[in-house]
């Protein structure tokens, strides 16, 4: 793979895994359901990912907020890049799969625990999104190493940019160019025919 392609890989990475956070955060997770004693109706509370495990839509900013600062730094600043990059995909993974593990029950349990006296409770997990959130986090874990890794060989854009422009040769006046430079001497009120000393 290409120096070109490897960034590409790596900045897609860490966009996808950033987007896949932020759109996890805000769904529903967890469904908890209070039944409570006659005549009282149960109570029903939605948490979303962002309730849940708080760290999920701040590692998403975090990861997007490095997709552009990996193109636009370079050398150390790209490595430190990748580095934070690595660690919120961490973070990120590990509040899916601890969601995962112990299924809401802190969250859960506050909830439940608000009921009356003689009412039961169930909660209901949605795997798919701390699912979802443990993909993000890996997948920007693995283009956080890679831009740890392999970003010092990766180019820098502002620089070939630069060197573009400097590299540009100054293009040589033409007849045509030195016409409107006497058109525009005339319309400054200006002899085109003297040179600088005889203007002054």
């Amino acid at each position: 793979m290409s120096d070109r392609r490897e960034m590409a890989a790596a900045v897609v990475g860490l966009a996808v895994g950033g987007g896949l956070a932020l759109s996890t955060g805000g769904q529903t997770w967890l469904t908890a359901t209070v039944a409570r004693p006659e005549p009282l109706p149960p109570v029903t509370e939605q948490l979303t990912g962002s309730e849940l495990a708080p760290l999920v839509p701040a590692g998403g900013l975090v990861l997007l907020a490095a997709a552009v600062a990996l193109v636009a730094v370079r050398g150390a600043g790209r490595v430190l890049v990748g580095l934070l990059a690595a660690v919120a995909g961490g973070v990120l993974g590990w509040s899916g799969l601890r969601t995962l593990v112990a299924g809401g029950d802190a969250a859960a349990a506050s909830v439940l625990g608000s009921g009356t006296p003689g009412s039961t409770g169930t909660t209901v997990l949605s795997a798919a999104w701390p699912v979802l959130a443990l993909v993000a986090g890996l997948l920007a874990v693995a283009a956080g190493l890679l831009t740890v890794l392999r970003g010092h060989t990766w180019p820098d854009m502002g620089r070939r940019y630069e060197r573009a422009a400097a590299a540009a040769p100054a293009r040589r006046q033409t007849d045509e160019d030195r016409a409107l430079d006497a058109w525009r001497a005339l319309d400054r009120g200006e002899d085109p025919t003297e040179g600088p000393a005889e203007r002054r």
